[in-house]
Formats: C-alpha cells, sequence, structure tokens
C-alpha cells in the first residue's frame, strides 16, 4: 500500500490570461514595480495605479532566447562549467479589445488622437488636419473632473472623447504629461502646431456627466491630473502608423487568474515593441458566425533588462507562483 502523502492542488488552473500595462519613466528608464510580496492579491477587477487592465488576452506566448554555453578545459576539454549569452526574451498575444492604449502598444510607435477638425478646415491629413481651438482647463482639475468654467463644457458633450494636456512649445525631447507619447528631435518637423501634444497625449477620456462649470470622466486621464496650462480639445477617433521611429516601453503584468489552484503571474519592468514572430498579420478576423467576425490585435514585445536590487543581476521577467491554500509545497 502507497505511503506517498496526497499532493493537493499542485496545478494551476486558468480559463484566461489579463493584461496589466504601466508607464516607464522614459528619462531614468525606471519602470513600475510590481512586488509580489506586497501586491500578490493583485485585484483583477481593480487594478491599482499606475497599472492599467487592458483585459483579457489570447495566444499568450514567451520564449527566451538567451543562448547557454560551455566552458570547457583539459586535455579532452570536458566541459568544467556554463556561462549565458546576450539576454534576449519575448513575448507575444492578441488583444481581444480595442483602445488606446490597446493599439499603442500593438502598432509599437506614436499613436495619434484625431482632433475634432475646425469648421471649415481645408488642410485634411491622414493623422488629423487643422483641429477646433482648444478650452483652457482651469485650477482645481483632476484627473476624472476638468473644470472648464461657465459655458465652456458645453463644447463636451456626454459621452464625447477628449484629450488633454499642454500646448507644444518648441520643446525637445518627450512630450506627453505623465506618460512619454513620443519623442521630439528637432522642432521644425512638428513645426509650429501648438495641439501637437494632444494629438499623441495618453491623457485621454471619455465625458460621463456635464456640470454647469466642469466635465466628469468615465475614468480617470492615464496622465494624471492636468498639467498647469493644460487646455482640452475633444477627441474624434485613434489612429496608428505603419512606421515611424518612437518606440513604446511600459511595464507589464500578465496574470492567469487563479481557477483552481494557485495564481501565476509573469512581470516584465521593462517591454518595448518588436515585430511579431509567431504570426504575419497584425490582425486576426475570428468569425463568431457568419458575415460576422471579431478584429483582434496582434501585440509583440522585446524584453529590456532591469537591475534587480536585492543582488545586482539583470533579468528580463519575474515569473511569480502564489499556491493555493493548503497546496504541497513541492
Amino acid at each position: 500500500m502507497s505511503t506517498t502523502p496526497l499532493r493537493t492542488a499542485m496545478t494551476p488552473v486558468t480559463r484566461q490570461i489579463r493584461a496589466y500595462f504601466a508607464p516607464v519613466n522614459r528619462v531614468s528608464e525606471t519602470p513600475t514595480v510590481f512586488d509580489p510580496g506586497v501586491s500578490g492579491a493583485f485585484p483583477l477587477n481593480s487594478a491599482p495605479a499606475p497599472w492599467v487592465d487592458l483585459g483579457w488576452i489570447e495566444n499568450f506566448a514567451r520564449w527566451y532566447d538567451t543562448p547557454m554555453d560551455m566552458v570547457r578545459g583539459g586535455a579532452k576539454t570536458l566541459p568544467t562549467g556554463q556561462y549565458r549569452g546576450a539576454l534576449e526574451a519575448r513575448v507575444e498575444f492578441d488583444f481581444r479589445q480595442w483602445g488606446k492604449l490597446q493599439m499603442a502598444l500593438a502598432g509599437g510607435s506614436e499613436h495619434m488622437n484625431v482632433l475634432a477638425p475646425m469648421a471649415g478646415s481645408l488642410s485634411p491629413a491622414p493623422s488629423g488636419g487643422a483641429p477646433a481651438p482648444a478650452i483652457a482647463v482651469l485650477a482645481g482639475s483632476t484627473s476624472g473632473e476638468l473644470v472648464l468654467g461657465p459655458g465652456a463644457d458645453g463644447a463636451f458633450p456626454a459621452g464625447s472623447l477628449i484629450a488633454v494636456d499642454v500646448d507644444y512649445e518648441q520643446q525637445v525631447g518627450y512630450v506627453g504629461s505623465g506618460i512619454a507619447a513620443a519623442y521630439v528631435n528637432d522642432p521644425a518637423a512638428v513645426g509650429h502646431d501648438p495641439h501637437y501634444v494632444r494629438r499623441v497625449t495618453f491623457s485621454v477620456g471619455r465625458v460621463a456627466e456635464v456640470t454647469a462649470t466642469s466635465i466628469v470622466l468615465e475614468q480617470p486621464l492615464l496622465g494624471g491630473a492636468p498639467a498647469a496650462g493644460a487646455s482640452a480639445q475633444k477627441v474624434v477617433a485613434f489612429v496608428d502608423r505603419e512606421g515611424g521611429s518612437f518606440f513604446q516601453e511600459w511595464s507589464a503584468l500578465f496574470v492567469a487568474q487563479e481557477e483552481s489552484g494557485g495564481r501565476v503571474c509573469f512581470y516584465y519592468p521593462r517591454l518595448s515593441a518588436s515585430k511579431a514572430t509567431g504570426k504575419t498579420g497584425r490582425e486576426d478576423f475570428l468569425e463568431i458566425a457568419k458575415p460576422l467576425s471579431t478584429i483582434s490585435l496582434r501585440a509583440s514585445f522585446l524584453a529590456l533588462p532591469y537591475v534587480d536590487g536585492n543582488d545586482g543581476q539583470s533579468v528580463v521577467c519575474y515569473r511569480s507562483y502564489f499556491p493555493a491554500t493548503m497546496a504541497a509545497v513541492y
């Protein structure tokens, strides 16, 4: 009769993988940290800021392509040790939901907000032509409510999309309040367009309610409370482009929610947009029932290194396992 003890709840079971992204400080290359000791009970339906819930994903796949080789010695050149080659890791998946951030991550370069056009505009452009004037955001505004003053709120009826950020004033470097949205090498390339930052900013939202002096947003602005001097403009669409010199870079957390057994988390401190390897298409058309299909966004990333402060090791990904209650350890 076997005396082997019962090994309970050691097989993680999940339905899908859920994706969460958070900004990297591009100037200092500082990621948003996921500490499993503090964030182990990460609430999937109310992710703590600055993490943003981007929904369930499919076809999640990871590769660790770092080569390993041997050190040999002696008369017979026997292996005496091992070493790792250049670090390289990649991750790919399909977004099933579309939104500002999902499109930016799948596209990989600058992502544009199409600003509502000026009445009678004769300057069409694929990423949006001359826009309607911006409206100043007043003191006292927060990431969830924008104070515009009496009457100004009429420009943004409930249900409309808006972009909120500062004017472009010929600055060089990263632009976008709170989250780097683009990088300007030469102000001449942007010209004298004061609306450029709002064309690319991640500080976008949808108007849920209009009051006498303000507008209330359905979700808080990703970039946080508006910066001093910020203005708002109506957005009619989002557009990304094939090409461009800017690379998106974000921290990412992928969670296999426990259906039974434990939870598994994959944390990438720094992911940068990369060429897809698993599939050639940028989108997939998945049939629901003829003639209806759903469109998914293919996203592919290269993992950039992060130095772990506990021992100074350069790593690209952390895989965490949270065992179920009373599960065997091994």
